[in-house]
């Protein structure tokens, strides 16, 4: 599952063991890093007793809280900064997710990003043509200054919301990485995005799926950008 803890986003998970006994095995684990690492908290063993025998004891008291130092969060706000202007963008888009599928759809198109909020904020509009047609996107990305994380909002022009919930993340040693809970075709489904090899002129996006809780991901849309000359003309 998707949840929060102190603000950021974490995925949870349960994982039952032992079933076939009558002595069951409980484990609940978090994890902030979209499922690489996971953090046991919660742990129960469970003896099956016969109805008679089950007696009510009282409740235990809870322990005491306990306080622990954090480390302080890296402030990210000009993450994207590197990202304003436009581009020209190579896109290929897998058509069938997790089904085995190898067929690809490549786009060529250009990328326009705007800044919001003094770089806090961005929106940046796709479109581009194909084999398979016209495509046009839009993504709005928003920095929260409390939990240090941005939420990424994509939309299409065909549908014309935005993807609820965002993908959530942030950049570490110039790696951007941000993760969702979604469904496809009724299944839940784990999205992560990666921003990668990030220079003044380039810039390397890819999108995966995972349908076993993040053992896994497969790679189904990947970008390759170049700022076009007369934008790299104009930022210097």
């Amino acid at each position: 599952g998707q949840d929060t803890l102190n603000g950021k986003l974490i995925f949870i998970r349960f994982v039952w063991s032992n079933t076939n006994t009558n002595t069951p095995h409980f484990e609940q684990s978090f994890s902030d890093d979209g499922g690489k690492t996971w953090e046991v908290n919660w742990i129960t063993d469970q003896t099956r007793i016969s109805e008679n025998a089950f007696k009510s004891t009282a409740p235990q008291g809870s322990d005491a809280a306990k306080t622990e130092s954090q480390p302080a969060l890296r402030n990210g706000q000009h993450d994207f900064d590197f990202y304003f202007g436009i581009w020209k963008q190579h896109l290929k888009r897998l058509l069938n997710p997790l089904t085995g599928s190898t067929t690809w759809a490549e786009f060529d198109g250009t990328i326009v990003v705007r800044k919001v909020w003094d770089g806090r904020a961005n929106l940046n509009e796709f479109e581009g043509e194909g084999p398979t047609g016209h495509i046009e996107g839009l993504t709005l990305r928003l920095y929260n200054p409390k939990t240090h994380q941005w939420s990424l909002y994509w939309a299409n022009s065909k549908a014309g919301v935005l993807s609820l919930p965002p993908a959530i993340g942030e950049f570490k040693n110039g790696r951007g990485e941000f993760f969702c809970q979604d469904t496809l075709n009724d299944r839940a489904i784990l999205i992560r995005y990666v921003w990668s090899d990030i220079t003044p002129n380039s810039a390397h996006f890819e999108q995966s799926y995972s349908d076993d809780g993040g053992k896994t991901w497969e790679v189904n849309w990947i970008s390759t950008m170049t700022r076009t000359q007369d934008a790299a003309d104009k930022s210097r």
